[in-house]
C-alpha cells in the first residue's frame, strides 16, 4: 500500500468494500468528486481468477488507484476483519499495479441497507445492491474528505 501523500489526486478511483466472499465495487469520476456504485464482485477464491477480475475493473474504468474499506470496530480498534482487509489491499495493489489506500468504512453497510430500505426495492434487490452501494458510500466519504483538505490547502 502506498502512503496517502503519493496517492493520485486526479483520475478514476475504484472503491472496494472488502468481503471474504463479495467485494462491493464503486467508481469515482475523473475529477474525484462523485462516487457511483459499479458492481458486486463475487470472489472466485482463486488468486489468479480474482486478479483477472480486478484487472478487468481497472482496465474498463481506466482506474489510477484503489480505495479499500477498512472495517474498524465501533470502539476504534482493528480486529481480524480489518487485518484481512489490509492484506486484501496489499494483494489488490500488487495484482493490478496501482496504489491502494485504506478508508474507514465503519457503518457503510448499515447506511447502505438503510438507504436501500427507503427505496421501493424488494429484499432480494436490496441484497444484490448493498455491497456496491456500501462501496459507493465509503468511496464518497474518502472523496469528500480529500476535497475538504484540498480546499483548506488552497485558502
Amino acid at each position: 500500500m502506498n502512503d496517502s501523500s503519493e496517492f493520485p489526486v486526479t483520475g478514476v478511483l475504484l472503491g472496494l468494500d472488502f468481503g471474504h466472499r463479495r467485494v462491493g465495487v464503486a467508481v469515482s469520476t475523473v475529477e474525484q468528486s462523485i462516487a457511483v456504485p459499479l458492481d458486486t464482485w463475487l470472489r472466485a477464491g482463486d488468486a489468479e481468477a480474482d486478479a483477472l477480475r480486478l484487472g478487468e475493473f481497472v482496465s474498463e474504468q481506466q482506474a489510477v488507484g484503489l480505495v479499500v474499506g477498512l472495517p474498524i470496530n465501533t470502539d476504534g480498534t482493528e480486529g481480524e476483519l480489518a487485518r484481512d482487509a489490509r492484506q486484501f489491499a496489499d494483494w489488490a495493489s500488487a495484482a493490478c499495479g496501482l496504489p491502494a489506500t485504506m478508508w474507514d468504512e465503519r457503518f457503510s453497510s448499515i447506511r447502505a441497507e438503510t438507504a436501500l430500505r427507503q427505496s421501493s426495492l424488494g429484499r432480494r434487490q436490496r441484497n444484490a445492491r448493498r455491497d456496491k452501494v456500501a462501496a459507493q458510500m465509503m468511496l464518497q466519504g474518502f472523496l469528500d474528505r480529500n476535497a475538504s483538505i484540498r480546499k483548506l490547502q488552497s485558502e
